[in-house]
């Protein structure tokens, strides 16, 4: 990091755009995973470039090689074809962790002990002390309150040596002041072209790792789609917001910028987003009863597959 470039990032992209579709193997693909996968293969074909597939496979406790399984037979019966094999996250933790010690080397991560019930508690009471509320980020959590950012070295040693459970979280304020003015990022998921100003404070200080798990969502993605060389991120727009600390941490790490598109959620009769959590009806069940691959399209609302 200390050759990290002026401009904290390359926004130079391959003359051969690269895009990829990320799922999570813990759980069946449904409707809302079909259009993202279908059109990342439109416009990927659409561009002459090419398409992968990655398995966001971090959360070893709910990803399952028969989930695994399961969606790519499923991608396959929609008809995608990827250029390369899976990225399987759990297989790549030395990236994620050279990532970090570069982070920890430019001193921008800092242990942390307070737990989610604690750092809720810690709004709460707040809250009900100053009669005002504490800042939430845009998942609508509590702001972390970073009271241990600033513990000395032998406290914090000796917490970790005591085996008391920590994350290791971005100094927000710190990692800002390493960049060079306003960050952005060009998103193509509306009507026109438009450069977004990243907004990364508004998470606070965000978990890139925890002692048991070598990443997080925000880093393990950054760090893939630099490695993986893709250009072209195309994903929900519930991922908006997180698109900023992406863009933090590629600047920090002298990362390529790639384009964004974040394209409208496929919502259930209630309105509220798909999830496999909720049991919303998986892309296997509308197969097996009759629907075929053309039948997907158009419910997704996509014409027909490019030629």
């Amino acid at each position: 990091m200390s050759e990290r470039p002026a401009d904290h990032g390359s926004t130079e992209v391959p003359a051969r755009r690269v895009f990829r579709f990320a799922p999570s193997p813990n759980g069946l693909l449904h409707l809302g995973h079909a259009f993202s996968a279908l059109l990342n293969h439109d416009l990927a074909h659409l561009a002459g470039g090419r398409l992968l597939l990655r398995l966001e496979d971090i959360d070893r406790a709910r990803s399952t090689p028969e989930f695994e399984r399961r969606i790519i037979e499923d991608l396959g019966w929609l008809g995608l074809a990827f250029d390369e094999v899976p990225r399987r996250q759990h297989e790549h933790h030395a990236d994620y962790e050279a990532a970090l010690d570069a982070l920890r080397g430019e001193g921008l991560l800092y242990p942390a002990f307070m737990t989610r019930g604690e750092t809720r508690a810690f709004a709460a009471a707040f809250e009900e002390r100053e009669g005002r509320i504490w800042p939430r980020d845009p998942d609508g959590a509590p702001v972390y309150p970073a009271l241990d950012r600033d513990l000395c070295e032998s406290e914090r040693n000796d917490r970790i040596a005591a085996g008391e459970p920590f994350a290791w979280r971005l100094d927000m304020a710190r990692a800002l002041a390493l960049v060079d003015g306003p960050l952005g990022f060009e998103d193509t998921g509306g009507e026109t072209p438009a450069e977004v100003a990243a907004e990364p404070a508004l998470w606070g200080d965000v978990v890139l790792a925890r002692f048991d798990t070598p990443t997080s969502y925000h880093l393990a993605v950054t760090v893939d789609d630099a490695l993986q060389g893709v250009t072209d991120v195309v994903r929900g727009r519930d991922l908006l917001p997180s698109t900023s600390v992406h863009r933090l941490l590629q600047a920090l790490l002298g990362l390529p910028v790639p384009r964004y598109h974040h394209h409208d959620l496929i919502l259930g009769g209630d309105g509220r987003k798909l999830s496999k959590s909720r049991g919303d009806v998986s892309l296997r069940a509308l197969g097996e009863a009759g629907l075929t691959p053309a039948d997907i399209r158009r419910m997704v609302g996509l014409g027909p597959a490019p030629a």
